[in-house]
């Protein structure tokens, strides 16, 4: 058998291979927003190009990357993460990869919430690690409890908040409690933190705020709007900053060199908030309209994704979707991408297009299902 026999297939692919077919297509299923980022990154991508910046930076990153990165933490969240800490990375996906390596021996166990984002499970598996899955669900819109990991045996548990597929965010006190947990565990923490700033209700924590030795990964694809150009970052304890970085060094050398200079203007506040506000438009518009259509348990407080029940239509939720596609020319992510706990009875709809665009998928949906 070889090592990829056991990857699950990320069934959106699917999806948009069929809705690639129709010029029409209504477009709920990718998770990548379709605004650009700041005009700043397009002058310094095309500023680099001129100066033919395209050697590689050291493993860790640009410096003056990591400073910024640092700023941030302290700006947003009053936490002080020494640059040294901070490693650029190809994607998150690159991230995971240091994470996972830094905290899982050999046949070890990752923990995850069922539903979460298939990658994760795909990364440990590749990585001949296991996975233990933990059920969450609606009554405590998707937050895993501490004492469910407590006995668990898991090497490490990861996290993500705000939550892909879900939208919901961990509240400051349940992530003190859960890393509370796992110290005592002796259980390392991963935190996916891709959607901080696509959030809505409230201000998401950083897990850096409870601990130190947390693993924390973020990225530029959502909330900077730079899907594309292929960087993330992973901020490590003290103590693994040499072993991330050998890591590093022979899982892929340095992190996309024009990226990083792109990345330097990136941090455009104004621009920024502005991005966020027509995302939590979008959120209003498409919780409003679905919410007519299927059960929606909460509002999403986060991200870009909504998790709609369509268990009153089906209880397939991907034999639903290519139904639903080639009816309507609607595209949607089946739930059973995330996982197991219920997941054949929703769908995962983003909310990554102008409302013009959505309201036409909603006028679509509702016009079948009421004659389905």
């Amino acid at each position: 058998m070889n090592r990829y026999d056991n990857i699950r297939p990320f069934i959106v692919m699917d999806i948009v291979r069929e809705a690639a077919k129709f010029d029409d297509s209504i477009h709920f299923e990718i998770g990548q927003p379709d605004l650009p980022p700041s005009p700043a990154v397009r002058e310094a991508l095309l500023e680099a190009v001129s100066e033919n910046r395209f050697s590689y930076t050291e493993s860790r990153g640009l410096p003056a990357l990591r400073e910024l990165i640092s700023s941030l933490y302290k700006k947003n969240y009053g936490v002080d993460v020494a640059p040294e800490r901070i490693l650029l990375t190809p994607g998150t996906s690159g991230a995971f990869l240091i994470a996972y390596g830094l905290t899982l021996p050999a046949g070890g166990t990752l923990g995850l919430t069922d539903p979460s984002y298939p990658c994760y499970e795909n990364f440990a598996t590749f990585l001949n690690a296991r996975t233990k899955l933990f059920p969450v669900g609606p009554e405590e819109t998707y937050q895993l409890r501490p004492e469910q990991i407590r006995g668990s045996a898991i090497d490490a548990l990861q996290i993500s908040s705000p939550a892909n597929p879900t939208g919901n965010i961990y509240t400051p006190q349940r992530v003190s409690e859960l890393i509370g947990a796992c110290r005592e565990e002796s259980i390392s923490y991963i935190s996916d933190e891709l959607y901080h700033g696509l959030v809505y209700d409230g201000p998401a924590a950083t897990a850096l705020q409870f601990s130190g030795d947390a693993y924390v990964i973020n990225g530029f694809s959502k909330y900077f709007c730079m899907p594309g150009q292929r960087l993330g970052w992973i901020i490590v304890p003290a103590d693994k900053v040499r072993p991330a970085e050998i890591l590093a060094e022979n899982l892929f050398i340095s992190a996309p060199t024009l990226s990083q200079y792109g990345a330097l203007k990136a941090f455009d506040e104004q621009y920024l908030d502005e991005t966020r506000r027509e995302f939590e438009r979008r959120r209003d518009f498409l919780y409003k309209e679905l919410s007519t259509l299927f059960t929606v348990e909460f509002k999403p407080q986060g991200a870009f994704y909504l998790w709609a029940d369509i268990s009153r239509y089906s209880s397939d939720s991907y034999a639903f979707a290519l139904e639903m596609l080639e009816k309507t020319h609607v595209a949607a992510t089946p739930g059973i991408d995330f996982g197991k706990n219920g997941t054949s009875h929703y769908l995962r709809f983003a909310y990554t297009r102008d409302i013009a665009h959505m309201a036409e998928g909603v006028r679509r949906m509702r016009e079948w299902l009421k004659n389905r």
